[in-house]
């Protein structure tokens, strides 16, 4: 079914035309929740059960999430960075930018380098973001904190966000996808 050089990466990518059906309906399902196929998505459509349900997390973490933009990039930046992906953490470098956070604040988290935000959410993400991604345990002082900037609403968001940009980072990373890697057009 694949073909004999990779387009993404390590990874193969299948024609649309080529997918089993299952896979097809994986694809359009990827289709409907992100308008586009990017990143893994391009392999996860290789698993049709995994790209059902993995559009409708991504669309969450998208659009019906409880923080901003420049938290939600503290976040991934940090664990992006944790899983020395290169195409994942490139691409949310840009994106942090463009969320206004400032540049040495994003390079202090790509260098793994401590920082601080004056904004007590962004603080408080940033540090639950570095305490998960470095294995930490989760002192009562910051959990409090967090309950109090956060709520569980957002708490759960961060948690789930660095949980979905792990498996980003790590299948990126496995498929040695560099940046600015196109793959083929849809």
């Amino acid at each position: 079914m694949a073909a004999d050089k990779p387009t993404f990466g390590r990874y193969t990518e299948i024609p649309v035309e080529k997918m089993t059906p299952e896979q097809q309906e994986g694809y359009r399902s990827l289709i409907e929740t992100r308008g586009r196929l990017p990143g893994p998505n391009k392999i996860y459509v290789e698993n049709p059960k995994l790209a059902k349900v993995i559009g409708g997390l991504g669309r969450h973490l998208r659009t019906g999430f409880s923080l901003s933009l420049r938290e939600r990039e503290i976040a991934v930046c940090v664990i992006t960075s944790h899983w020395h992906s290169s195409y994942p953490a490139s691409s949310h470098e840009k994106s942090a930018k463009e969320a206004g956070l400032p540049p040495e604040k994003i390079d202090a988290i790509f260098a793994g380098l401590t920082t601080s935000f004056d904004d007590e959410r962004e603080q408080v993400i940033y540090e639950m973001a570095v305490c998960l991604s470095e294995s930490r345990w989760v002192s009562n002082g910051l959990y409090e904190r967090a309950v109090k900037a956060l709520g569980h609403v957002g708490i759960t968001d961060v948690i789930v966000l660095m949980g979905s940009y792990s498996a980003t980072s790590m299948t990126l990373a496995f498929y040695d996808v560099q940046p600015g890697t196109k793959g083929m057009a849809p």
